[in-house]
């Protein structure tokens, strides 16, 4: 189809999405992006948070990600990311618990490699909790 785009998902541990999209909305680097067909051939990095895709369809696919790679071609997008999890698998609670535990780890952080690594963590969790609330309520 000329006015589409494949687009994959891809976490360390699985293929996430794999289809065809009319659009692609995700927190680039630099902010964020929307990616239609026959976009301009990019790489970058992406901040933790939503992929929103619009399918051929007209349906609608929601993925969080802890941040990662984007690639772009005229006709593919490539999302590759440690950690990434279908809208509808976001546990609102389990998040929130991982949220406390890090802020906990931030208090307790002896070193500045502690710090970091809390704060990473912390702003990852943040994200996926916004990532949370912005998929319930397109549902």
């Amino acid at each position: 189809m000329a006015n589409t785009i494949h687009v994959d998902v891809v976490s360390a541990e699985e293929s996430i999405f794999s289809g065809e999209a009319r659009f692609v909305a995700l927190p680039g680097e630099a902010g964020e992006l929307g990616i239609y067909p026959r976009h301009t051939p990019l790489i970058t990095r992406i901040r933790p948070g939503a992929v929103r895709i619009e399918t051929a369809d007209g349906g609608e696919e929601f993925v969080f990600v802890a941040g990662g790679i984007l690639e772009v071609q005229p006709n593919a997008v490539t999302v590759l990311s440690d950690t990434a999890i279908r809208g509808k698998d976001l546990d609102d609670e389990k998040a929130n618990k991982a949220k406390a535990a890090a802020e906990e780890a931030l208090k307790n952080a002896r070193t500045d490699i502690d710090i970091a690594m809390a704060q990473s963590e912390l702003a990852v969790m943040a994200a996926q909790l916004a990532a949370l609330r912005k998929y319930r309520q397109k549902k």
